[in-house]
């Protein structure tokens, strides 16, 4: 197993970003911290400091290419990378209404390209240090298209599809890949659902689980193993069957 020593996050200032920025804070780790809300980013830069890791707090909004791509340099510059977690993404209910243009696009942009912006400049850096590990944050959501939210889904396939087709490409250049398909876990995405999330999961828990995956170097971490069999079996069924089910399930608002 490897345990990674410099690490750097997107999303790190809420929900499971903010967990696993805690779970890799101690002594001797360098940690860059990356969110868009600077008072909550200080806030977690904070508690991880006091656990005795370096912190690097940086503001930082997935959806700016160049922005992202200068980070990941000059951090990888400070402190050789071991492993990026793009983690940074958003959902967006919409009840009774269908997602808007504007809505569907601002999903997408920050859930797929702003996976994009992370992962290139961080596989450039890896290859030019000879090695790395990326962690891609996807979904359970991600295994069966839902009306309620068709933009969240689409985005989860999509960074997952192509993490896990990473994952053979980058292996050549000694570039570990993991992707992350977690259940409900306690965030601000799940905090405005107001219909029950089954196996509804602690962040910190959450965290664990991801990097005792990652320093297995596990393909797919998924959890909690008993949604991750249902979601398998509901995405095998019958699209006429999966419809009728998915029309039965809550909006999320």
């Amino acid at each position: 197993m490897t345990i990674p020593k410099t690490i750097f996050i997107t999303g790190a200032s809420s929900g499971i970003g903010a967990a696993l920025a805690e779970y890799y804070a101690m002594p001797g780790n360098v940690l860059f911290l990356c969110g868009r809300n600077r008072t909550r980013l200080q806030a977690i830069a904070g508690q991880c400091i006091k656990r005795g890791a370096q912190v690097h707090s940086l503001q930082l909004d997935v959806i700016d290419q160049t922005a992202c791509s200068e980070a990941i340099i000059k951090a990888n510059q400070t402190s050789k990378l071991d492993l990026v977690i793009a983690n940074a993404g958003i959902s967006g209910g919409t009840g009774q209404q269908d997602e808007s243009d504007h809505q569907t696009r601002e999903i997408m942009d920050i859930n797929l390209n702003g996976v994009f912006n992370t992962v290139f400049p961080a596989i450039e850096v890896m290859k030019s240090n000879g090695q790395g590990q990326i962690a891609i944050m996807s979904s359970l959501a991600s295994f069966k298209g839902l009306p309620s939210a068709p933009a969240y889904c689409a985005s989860k396939a999509a960074v997952r599809t192509w993490g896990e087709s990473l994952r053979g490409t980058l292996k050549k250049s000694n570039i570990k890949v993991s992707v992350i398909t977690p259940g409900f876990v306690k965030s601000g995405i799940t905090a405005v659902n107001k219909f029950p999330m089954p196996f509804l999961m602690e962040s910190s828990k959450a965290a664990t689980i991801i990097g005792k995956g990652l320093e297995r170097n596990k393909a797919r971490i998924s959890f909690p193993k008993p949604m991750y069999l249902a979601v398998l079996f509901f995405s095998t069924l019958p699209l006429f069957i999966s419809e009728f089910i998915s029309n039965k399930l809550p909006n999320k608002q």
